[in-house]
């Protein structure tokens, strides 16, 4: 199905067909309180709960952050440095440090 799934550990109960079950309670994960409604998001670096009622306001923020990584990433593929993307440059020279494009001018 290629879902992903995380465990910290595994633990398994049998199902119990002659007692009802709760939905839509809060139930709390891992010390994480999710409330119905809430959106989780995980990958590889670990699992976020975004509430419902902040869901939308996350998601643009998400796609805004997303735009701005594929700009930067097109900018650093044309050669130009981290160093003048971040601002860094005056930053840096300004606590001392002395930065040489031209291996040149370290003489």
């Amino acid at each position: 199905m290629n879902f992903p799934v995380w465990s910290k550990a595994v633990h398994a109960k049998g199902t119990i067909k002659a007692t009802m079950g709760s939905v839509n309670l809060p139930v709390t994960c891992a010390g994480a309180q999710v409330f119905p409604g809430d959106v989780i998001v995980g990958d590889d670096d670990g699992v976020v709960v975004v509430p419902a009622a902040k869901a939308a306001e996350v998601a643009l923020a998400s796609q805004q952050r997303e735009d701005k990584e594929v700009a930067t990433r097109a900018r650093l593929r044309t050669g130009e440095l981290g160093l003048d993307i971040y601002g860094m440059r005056d930053k840096l020279a300004a606590a001392g440090l002395r930065y040489f494009d031209d291996p040149d001018q370290v003489k």
